[in-house]
């Protein structure tokens, strides 16, 4: 494989908010179909989907794509990249690995091809895309993942940790944690 960029689409079949998403029929195509087509799109390396699961492999496959069979024990998504990266790099000439969430199917080739931004300045390593939370709502929600950060450029973040508790919650108690800390001894 060429060095630069390798974009890596984690998927698996036991999500336990939606089972089966990954083939969930969106116009006439399972998910995981759009987000590889919108993956290609971005036009910023090959890329391939790391899935246990056959089913999702094959989908894949009929859509022309790459899929990379991965053990089903892995705790994340990252996980998962990274043994399809052991099997698809074994040279380690890649460089840089985006990371495209296999729940996507509507996600901008633009955005994702935007990750790349900050991988230019050499203080980088790890860039994530994130949005700002319109829908109060969205602030308290287990299912949408927040991001904690502080400002160090306009639309840049360094993130200080993610969560899927409510942010604003964290944050007060994280500030509360380190207050009781500095108390000096009674």
């Amino acid at each position: 494989m060429a060095s630069g960029v390798l974009v890596l689409i984690p998927a698996r079949l036991a999500a336990t908010r939606l089972p089966r998403k990954p083939l969930a029929d969106i116009a006439g195509k399972p998910m995981i179909v759009h987000v590889l087509e919108r993956a290609r799109a971005a036009d910023i390396g090959p890329v391939a989907v790391a899935t246990d699961a056959p089913d999702i492999a094959a989908a894949v496959r009929a859509a022309g794509g790459e899929a990379v069979m991965t053990r089903a024990d892995h705790a994340s998504g990252s996980d998962r990249i990274f043994e399809a990266l052991e099997r698809l790099d074994p040279a380690r000439r890649v460089e840089i690995i985006v990371n495209v969430q296999g729940d996507l199917p509507t996600i901008n080739p633009r955005d994702i091809r935007a990750a790349l931004g900050p991988l230019a300045d050499p203080a980088v390593d790890i860039a994530t895309l994130a949005a700002v939370i319109e829908r109060a709502e969205e602030r308290v929600d287990p299912n949408v993942v927040k991001v904690v950060g502080s400002e160090i450029a306009p639309r840049r973040l360094r993130a200080l940790y993610f969560t899927r508790a409510s942010a604003l919650a964290r944050a007060r108690d994280l500030a509360r944690k380190a207050l009781t800390d500095m108390a000096p001894p009674a």
